[in-house]
């Protein structure tokens, strides 16, 4: 009991199911609230004087995780990377690999202001934001991206605490730094009278903060994990260690990206159709961006067993124990079906009272008021039930980054997800144009890659057991 106790778990020794949960539920509430960022930036922008507001912030979503998703895919492998030196002792080594991740994420997250803001107002007009909307969605876009670099070290710093197990603090930091963005959204808008530009601002400030606190944090830690600005140094085998385990968590963020993107076309492309171009407020658009920023609460929440799937992984794959490496994987296909039907049940029963906080209520039949509110219950309705889906699709995932197999998953996702989707939306949408056949793609993609992930991690840890004999613990069988 006491390593559980303790700050940073024991991840190679006794049982799993407790640590597992207790790694999980700070890791949880740390993304829900870096998820409340972006929700807080919707509800409050909500109560401003512009009427597509919520709609702007919800179109950018794509494009910006377009370029997040690269430096996040990379610090998925500075977790692996520092996860896995922990589990083989090897203290030098981590030290590295911490160092280096900072540097990588902070180049990383100023390469991402060189590249975003130039391709902001072209990517969001070929996607089909027009008029106000555009200005509003370019606007918020290029200052989201002037806060980059803060962005990338917050990843990178929480991704090295959860590495050795420690999930408090990021969760710690995330709660100061996310009532500080709301406090200056509340401000920037009621007080200045500011729409996207003011929760923009507010949002990079409180990254700004996140990051300051957590390196200061680290700089106190007593592990080989501590951060020192006199051992800030590249290391280049850190780095390609890394970079093989993140660049293709990377790429298939980017991809995911690419296909989100093409359905955020396709959601204008019917708003278009439906709503004639004299009209200021886009119903469709704006309802879509209210049931996605919801349904990103159930997305982190489930994103929280990747994570442990990833690290308890890496330790005992870099400990050898592929046989404990079995149970962990059972045990988080557990929790994450689990979190998976709480989130999306209950999303889905109070979907009115939640999505109302979002500016979107249902409203008298044949209003654009009613248009947006239906666009958020079908996609709520089709998603929402089956969300433990993609909770076991995210699980299988971190389980073949966790063992070092990054390219296999990233191989499996983007067949299953990206070019599924395009494909479905090549063909079946564009034989239908309903928002019916856009949603309904996304259960069906993540059934599909959830079960060849489970399949292909199988198989991997079969064969390990075998070549590994009895170097496990034999007594080691409780979870």
């Amino acid at each position: 009991m006491n390593a559980v106790k303790n700050k940073t778990i024991n991840m190679t020794e006794g049982p799993l199911f407790v640590k597992i949960l207790l790694f999980t539920l700070p890791v949880m509430l740390t993304n829900l609230l870096q998820t409340f960022y972006s929700a807080a930036d919707m509800m409050v922008v909500s109560l401003s004087d512009e009427e597509n507001a919520v709609g702007a912030i919800g179109t950018t979503n794509a494009m910006i995780y377009l370029v997040l998703n690269i430096f996040m895919g990379l610090s998925i492998g500075a977790n692996v990377i520092v996860a896995r030196r922990i589990g083989a002792g090897d203290r030098r080594g981590v030290s590295r690999a911490v160092h280096t991740s900072l540097i990588a994420g902070l180049a990383l997250g100023i390469l991402g202001i060189g590249v975003g803001i130039p391709l902001a107002r072209p990517l969001l007009a070929k996607l089909g934001a027009r008029d106000d909307l555009l200005d509003l969605a370019v606007l918020y876009t290029k200052i989201h991206f002037l806060g980059l670099p803060f962005i990338s070290l917050t990843n990178f710093l929480i991704s090295i605490f959860r590495a050795k197990g420690d999930a408090r603090t990021p969760f710690r930091v995330l709660t100061v730094s996310g009532l500080f963005n709301v406090g200056f959204n509340l401000f920037f808008v009621l007080v200045v009278r500011l729409s996207v530009e003011g929760v923009a601002l507010a949002t990079a400030a409180s990254n700004l903060l996140s990051t300051i606190l957590l390196l200061w944090r680290l700089s106190k830690s007593r592990d080989a994990c501590r951060f020192s600005f006199r051992r800030l140094r590249f290391d280049l085998r850190a780095f390609r260690d890394m970079t093989v385990v993140g660049l293709p968590a990377s790429l298939q963020g980017v991809l995911f990206s690419i296909s989100n993107m093409m359905i955020q076309s396709s959601v204008l492309q019917v708003n278009n159709a439906m709503v004639s171009a004299s009209e200021t407020f886009q119903p469709v658009v704006s309802g879509n961006a209210a049931a996605s920023n919801l349904e990103g609460f159930a997305y982190t929440a489930t994103n929280s067993v990747y994570q442990a799937a990833i690290t308890f992984t890496g330790q005992n794959a870099g400990a050898g124990k592929y046989r404990r490496v079995w149970r962990v994987m059972g045990c988080c296909y557990l929790i994450t079906t689990l979190i998976g039907l709480l989130f999306g049940l209950s999303f889905y029963f109070l979907r009115q009272p939640l999505l109302a906080l979002y500016g979107i209520h249902p409203a008298e039949e044949g209003t654009l008021a009613q248009m947006a509110y239906y666009t958020a219950y079908l996609r709520t309705l089709y998603m929402m039930p089956l969300y433990f889906l993609l909770a076991a699709m995210e699980v299988g995932s971190g389980i073949l980054r966790g063992l070092g197999r990054s390219f296999v998953s990233t191989a499996v996702s983007l067949v299953g997800v990206c070019l599924f989707r395009i494909i479905w939306l090549s063909t079946v949408f564009r034989a239908t144009g309903t928002l019916e056949m856009i949603y309904i793609s996304y259960p069906i993609s993540w059934a599909v890659t959830a079960l060849v992930h489970f399949t292909c991690s199988a198989l991997f840890l079969v064969r390990k057991m075998k070549q590994a004999g009895k170097s496990d613990a034999p007594a080691e069988t409780s979870l």
